[in-house]
């Protein structure tokens, strides 16, 4: 009976140790588990600019791969990961800030917007005073895409780093260009009727003036953002008003159309665009689009470097549907600007927008060949940019198609960030 009692006991006392020490390592593994460092995405993710949303998505995710296959950021308490949330703003303001609002209650520090200036300056606004109303909850707002000049100029925030070229600098790089061209005598002006496309053609007749002084603008006209479904009486008017070229800012869907209509008018003249390389506008335009589609970017995947194509390969490799194509460089540069600047600031739990910040102004980064650093007086990233024209895929210098179009960009200019810089009117307020 002795026995049996004690083997009861040491059995008991063996399930109470397990219990126990269960119970006690739990907390400390869940403890050690790293907790994501959360980027708070708020794009159209549906409606009618929902591709360029889903671009930026999948340019996001890619980024913060990289970081976290080499093992995440690095602080002092640990390795902690990169880690994407999608808010959806479905193309519209009002729903952007929405989207932030969700954001802050979730407790997100970092906010990643870009497809829209009007967006952007409304979350430039918010942020600057959630961040006033509440120091101990500020927030970061990282801008890939949103280039209306004002944004890091007279609305320039400590809280807001812009991570693409603003549309004057885009417009001096396309100007470089068009310049040259000695047979042009005849330009279209037209662009979305918001802050953006406004600035584009503001910029776009000043340098005309500056710059080319015989260039007629024989035809000026600015339409409703992702509203318009048929071009073909903007074509029509293009078409009819003689011009040999058409300068646009236009994105999205409202470039894809406007070409497409274009071609279908007969319009043969050339387009200088800022985002005429993708999107579904090479394969829109075809043919007709060889030797005349201009575009500017900060990267093209036809930049004629070892580094380069190996990173588009790579790319490629992560998202082999051709549909899935449009690989932005700046982006890529975003989040390792944001990866180093975390690691300086050294943060242990909560992110610190203020820390982070500091550190953010200083950033300088290189990936596949490019290198690029912030600008602290104004938060405006400065970085290498260049000029293509479309060519068939195959021919001397475009070697790589645009998202299986048959048609790819050949790099005709290429600008070092000092040539591209430009002076900025920022008054920075700094907490």
């Amino acid at each position: 009976m002795k026995s049996m009692l004690d083997s009861f006991w040491s059995v008991r006392r063996r399930v109470l140790v397990a219990v126990l020490g269960a119970v006690l390592v739990a907390p400390s593994v869940s403890a050690q588990a790293p907790s994501p460092i959360r980027i708070a995405l708020i794009e159209g993710l549906s409606g009618p600019i929902a591709n360029t949303g889903e671009a930026v998505y999948r340019n996001l995710v890619w980024a913060t791969e990289r970081v976290n296959a080499r093992g995440g950021v690095k602080l002092p308490g640990g390795n902690r990961p990169l880690l994407i949330e999608r808010f959806d703003s479905k193309g519209q303001t009002e729903e952007a800030l929405s989207a932030l609002r969700s954001a802050v209650d979730r407790d997100i520090t970092i906010i990643a917007q870009g497809n829209s200036s009007a967006a952007a300056s409304a979350l430039i606004e918010a942020i600057n005073k959630h961040n006033e109303r509440e120091p101990a909850r500020q927030m970061l707002f990282l801008n890939y895409s949103a280039v209306d000049p004002a944004l890091t100029n007279e609305k320039c925030s400590y809280w807001h780093f812009r991570f693409d070229a603003h549309a004057d600098m885009r417009m001096s790089a396309l100007m470089s260009v068009l310049r040259e061209d000695k047979q042009l005598k005849s330009v279209y002006l037209i662009g979305q009727d918001y802050s953006f496309g406004q600035a584009v053609l503001r910029e776009g007749r000043n340098q005309l003036a500056a710059q080319r002084p015989d260039v007629r603008i024989v035809g000026e006209e600015l339409h409703p953002m992702a509203r318009v479904k048929d071009f073909l009486p903007y074509a029509a008017k293009i078409k009819a008003s003689g011009a040999q070229s058409v300068l646009t800012g236009n994105w999205g869907n409202d470039l894809t159309l406007l070409v497409k209509a274009a071609r279908e008018v007969g319009f043969d003249g050339s387009f200088y665009t800022f985002y005429g390389n993708a999107l579904g506008a090479p394969a829109a335009m075809g043919e007709a689009g060889i030797g005349k589609v201009i575009a500017v970017a900060d990267w093209f995947p036809n930049v004629p470097t070892r580094e380069s194509e190996a990173f588009y390969q790579s790319f490629r490799q992560r998202f082999p549907n051709p549909a899935d194509d449009y690989v932005h460089m700046r982006m890529q540069l975003m989040i390792e600007s944001l990866a180093q600047a975390l690691e300086r600031a050294g943060a242990i739990g909560p992110v610190n927008a203020a820390s982070v910040a500091a550190q953010l102004e200083k950033a300088e980064v290189t990936l596949a060949g490019q290198t690029a650093r912030m600008r602290a007086a104004d938060h405006q990233f400065q970085q290498p940019l260049a000029v293509a024209v479309m060519e068939r895929q195959g021919a001397a210098g475009a070697q790589f198609d645009v998202e299986g179009s048959g048609y790819g960009f050949r790099v005709i200019r290429n600008l070092a960030p000092q040539q591209a810089e430009q002076p900025h009117r920022c008054n920075m307020v700094r907490p």
